[in-house]
C-alpha cells in the first residue's frame, strides 16, 4: 500500500461503532444475570466475537486490507473454534 492511499474513517462511523461496542457490553452483562443453562457460554462468545469483529473492521482497519490478510484472519479464527470446540468436547465428556 503506497503512503498516499490511506483510508480515513469518518467520526460519525467510529462514533457508531463505539455505540455499538457499548451496547452489545451492555447486553452482555444483562444477558450474564440471565440463568440460560448452558447457551450461556455460547451466547457470550457469540457477543464477543461480534465485539472483535467490528474492532478488527473498523479501529484496525481490516477492512480495507489485502485478501491475503483476510483469509489469515479467517484460518485464525477457524482455528481458534477449533480449539475451544475441544475445549467443549473435553469438559462435556469427562467423568
Amino acid at each position: 500500500m503506497d503512503f498516499a492511499e490511506q483510508h480515513l474513517t469518518s467520526y460519525k462511523t467510529l462514533g457508531l461503532v463505539l455505540a455499538a461496542l457499548l451496547v452489545l457490553t451492555g447486553v452482555t452483562i444483562g444477558v450474564s444475570y440471565i440463568d440460560l443453562g448452558m447457551y450461556n457460554v455460547f451466547i457470550a462468545l457469540g457477543i464477543a466475537s461480534t465485539k472483535v469483529l467490528l474492532v478488527l473492521l473498523f479501529f484496525m482497519h481490516l477492512k480495507y486490507e489485502s485478501r491475503a490478510i483476510k483469509f489469515s484472519l479467517i484460518g485464525t479464527i477457524c482455528f481458534l473454534a477449533i480449539m475451544i470446540s475441544f475445549i467443549f468436547w473435553d469438559v462435556a465428556f469427562r467423568h
